[in-house]
């Protein structure tokens, strides 16, 4: 039988892969608080003894139950039924940090310190307002916390390290970057046009393929190569930091020339690139082409994009798939595009 008053003893620098794995073990109890043990240690609710989590100890705590929602804390705090319409319906948990869209939000630090409350673990709240620039920069700014931007994050097994102040990190993506890993093939040669910190490139790579993986971002390259070894694919991915065009031309135009099995194009104006992605993809390879595409235009607009790069190659679409990711704005939804060019 479950005992309330249980929690699981870690130390502060495992927290995150214990909480996962308790997760998963179905033992967490996420009506109570994560909290300090002792110096270095924290006791992490748990309905019953894991079995399959390696912990310190398992100890009895006398924890108060945790207020379920946003608006239960924020209600606590005083605010008004009126002031709580305006509170954010969702937000991400990236490791130790909290994103959350706080611009229509009234006394958005309060906000953030109540998230702070239900989430034991984090210890930063980011307010985000979107991505910009050729490098693809975040726009964020600390409203609660200890302010530390650079956290390590773990999902289906793959670790990323990163900086969410200077690099972005789509939570909404989290489907689709398992869902590559499970696509791919031992030993596939895969082009990673847009690898950003290794969305899609580590869980590829731990699937089993040879992934060549372009990022012109320096931030984003950096922790790109530092993520590729946490993740122990070192002998799997190659790594160039420049305009994927710039590195594709030069490949296809090499004595050894690029061949890809795949080529994946993780960035909402990927059609632009595709010439550079058809040129190094091989006949009867896949392409994965991302959009964000007003939902008035889906499934044409991006379907006639890779049609027409397609012609403009000499090449032949088939097996066409349009698949919806997320919402991106209102209107608009992030697609990917799946297709076979013959």
């Amino acid at each position: 039988m479950s005992d309330q008053s249980l929690a699981a003893v870690v130390t502060k620098q495992r927290t995150q892969i214990a909480l996962s794995s308790l997760r998963q073990e179905g033992v967490y109890d996420e009506g109570r608080h994560i909290t300090e043990h002792d110096d270095g240690t924290v006791a992490i609710p748990v309905t019953d003894p894991p079995a399959q989590t390696d912990v310190l100890e398992v100890v009895r705590t006398t924890g108060e139950t945790r207020l379920r929602t946003l608006e239960d804390h924020l209600r606590q705090r005083g605010w008004t039924d009126g002031e709580l319409d305006a509170v954010p319906g969702s937000w991400a948990v990236i490791g130790s940090v909290i994103l959350v869209d706080t611009s229509d939000t009234p006394r958005p630090a309060e906000v953030g310190d109540a998230l702070l409350a239900m989430h034991g673990h984090a210890d930063t709240v980011l307010s985000r307002d979107g991505i910009a620039g050729v490098h693809r920069e975040p726009s964020v700014e600390v409203i609660a916390g200890e302010g530390d931007t650079h956290t390590v994050h773990r999902e289906h097994g793959t670790t990323y390290a990163l900086d969410l102040s200077e690099v972005m990190f789509s939570p909404g993506n989290k489907a689709e970057r398992a869902h590559m890993g499970e696509t791919v093939d031992d030993g596939e040669r895969v082009l990673d046009m847009f690898a950003g910190v290794g969305y899609f490139t580590l869980p590829m790579a731990r699937g089993g393929a040879h992934v060549t993986a372009i990022e012109h971002n320096p931030t984003a390259f950096q922790y790109l190569v530092e993520n590729v070894v946490r993740n122990g694919v070192q002998d799997s991915v190659e790594t160039y930091r420049a305009d994927c065009r710039d590195v594709v031309a030069r490949g296809v135009e090499a004595a050894d020339p690029f061949s890809f099995e795949r080529v994946v194009m993780g960035y909402y104006d990927a059609y632009e690139y595709l010439d550079s992605a058809l040129s190094a993809l091989e006949s009867d390879g896949t392409v994965h082409m991302h959009e964000a595409t007003p939902e008035a235009e889906l499934p044409d607009r991006p379907v006639d994009r890779l049609h027409a790069a397609a012609e403009r190659n000499g090449r032949r679409v088939s097996d066409c798939e349009v698949r919806e990711i997320k919402g991106y704005s209102e209107g608009v939804t992030h697609v990917v595009v799946d297709a076979t060019v013959r």
